[in-house]
């Protein structure tokens, strides 16, 4: 499973892409207005530093405008993917920039009816975000799994993106459920590597080597 970083902070990107971990970033309004710098400057920053696909989103609400944001996002940076919400103007616009050769991140999805038309739309990514799911007492991860099998159904090529990821255990289940992509905040991609016991062992793994007065070096 790939792992995206949820973010548009260029020092959190630049550090954590050298672990290589990160197979991408996805960007939201939100997240630029959180950067305070204009979003064609942070998303080529941002495409610098990364190889991968890089979601920015569209901010326009009718088809015509959608189409000519797309094509200046995507105009920054050959892996940039033009993000569009999943409303009707939002799938129009999916299906002539993804006909067009661009790769399109259909996001804000909360049910299998709404991922299956992204698909049929050509998205290259579909975002469900089960966090908000989670938040209003639903099944975040059961939508997953139903995404999952549909596409698996019809062979779609669209890559299941989970989104909106609230803990480890969500990036867990949506490896066991066979998601695509996971994207996270920083905070769980560090998560996922931190254990007490972890430290705990590593810390009785060194006072023991300590009392034997050796150097590997």
């Amino acid at each position: 499973m790939k792992i995206f970083l949820d973010s548009a902070d260029i020092d959190e990107i630049t550090a954590l892409s050298d672990t290589g971990f990160i197979d991408g970033i996805t960007t939201n309004p939100s997240l630029i207005a959180k950067s305070g710098h204009k979003i064609e400057h942070r998303i080529a920053e941002i495409c610098a530093v990364i190889d991968g696909p890089v979601s920015a989103e569209v901010t326009a609400t009718d088809y015509e405008t959608m189409l000519a944001e797309g094509r200046k996002l995507a105009a920054i940076a050959p892996n940039v993917t033009v993000k569009v919400p999943l409303t009707r103007a939002g799938l129009q616009t999916c299906r002539t920039l993804s006909d067009a050769g661009t790769k399109v991140n259909v996001t804000l999805c909360f049910t299998s009816g709404q991922a299956l038309l992204a698909a049929k739309a050509g998205a290259s990514f579909i975002s469900p975000f089960v966090g908000r799911l989670d938040d209003i007492g639903q099944d975040g991860m059961g939508l997953i799994e139903e995404i999952c099998s549909i596409y698996a159904n019809y062979d779609y090529a669209t890559e299941i993106l989970v989104a909106s990821v609230r803990s480890t255990q969500h990036v867990v289940d949506a490896a066991l459920v066979g998601a695509d992509v996971v994207t996270l905040p920083p905070k769980i991609l560090t998560a996922l590597y931190q254990h007490p016991l972890t430290d705990s062992g590593l810390d009785a793994f060194l006072q023991d080597w300590a009392k034997t007065g050796q150097s590997i070096l």
